[in-house]
């Protein structure tokens, strides 16, 4: 409404297009909105939501790294799966809140990572977990990352470290 100069197919397109996180040094930043589907009837961010929170950040993370979880999903090679979650609950977030989640590669394994989540409320620490996602064949046993995983791994725990 009002001074875009963007031809109508174009704001559709763009429109149209999902939200994806971005990067800044090795951190990267989710943004979201708290809707009313994610509250209680307080109006306060119902605690299992935090973890769906983390999930869109991780998945959005990856692939911006070039990690193609489908890809080898579909190609049967394997699946992360979230082997542990230490999550604590600081402050909480509610109706309409906006909300980023910070996201860091912390330590890479040959057939899992650690990687350190915040959900801040602006400067505001809300939640702060890390997570261990395993990467597990199709038949459900650990197995090794492909190696441009664990290449993009380094490259991001090496750039956080700076």
């Amino acid at each position: 409404m009002g001074g875009n100069t963007e031809s109508p197919d174009a704001e559709a397109e763009r429109l149209s297009t999902p939200y994806a996180g971005g990067w800044i040094g090795g951190t990267h930043h989710f943004a979201l909105r708290v809707y009313f589907e994610d509250t209680d009837v307080a109006g306060i961010v119902y605690y299992a939501n935090y973890l769906k929170f983390m999930e869109r950040a991780r998945s959005d993370m990856l692939r911006s790294a070039g990690i193609d979880q489908r890809g080898v999903l579909e190609a049967g090679e394997g699946v992360y799966v979230v082997a542990e979650a230490d999550i604590k609950y600081r402050r909480p977030a509610r109706l309409d809140d906006e909300l980023v989640v910070l996201s860091e590669v912390r330590e890479v394994r040959a057939a899992s990572c650690l990687i350190h989540q915040r959900v801040m409320r602006g400067r505001e620490l809300l939640a702060d977990a890390t997570i261990t996602a395993a990467f597990l064949s199709a038949e459900g046993r650990p197995k090794r990352q492909p190696r441009e995983w664990l290449e993009a791994f380094e490259r991001l725990k090496r750039e956080r470290e700076k």
